[in-house]
């Protein structure tokens, strides 16, 4: 089955930018659509951003629109998200997560990475 890893989290200062990446191993990447959701302390894991498995269609949580952007590569077997104009309410450990069809919710995840956590200072 597929495997998850995630990098690129780190410490940024308000208004900065970081790019995650997600990279698969195990199965077929490009079968599978891809999602990020993130869970800030004391709340649920929440969608963030989603790319069906061509690469042809995003969709985003209304909180990251116009900020945030999802693309993939399936030749590197890897999922990217582009973080723009950063906000301390952007903090939160960021997961990578795998699906047979698209989806938002975290119910319909078949695998997930182990987070990579994202501070934004103010």
């Amino acid at each position: 089955q597929v495997q998850l890893v995630e990098s690129g989290g780190g410490l940024v200062q308000a208004g900065g930018s970081l790019r995650l990446s997600c990279a698969a191993s195990g199965g077929t990447f490009s079968s599978y659509a891809m999602a990020w959701f993130r869970q800030a302390p004391g709340k649920e894991r929440e969608f963030v951003a989603g790319v069906s498995w061509s690469g042809s269609r995003t969709w985003y949580a209304d909180s990251v629109k116009g900020r945030f952007s999802i693309s993939r590569d399936n030749a590197k077997n890897t999922v990217y998200l582009q973080m723009n104009s950063l906000t301390p309410e952007d903090t939160a450990i960021s997961y990578c997560a795998a699906s047979a069809g698209m989806f938002n919710d975290v119910r319909w995840a078949d695998r997930w990475g182990q987070g990579t956590q994202v501070t934004v200072s103010s």
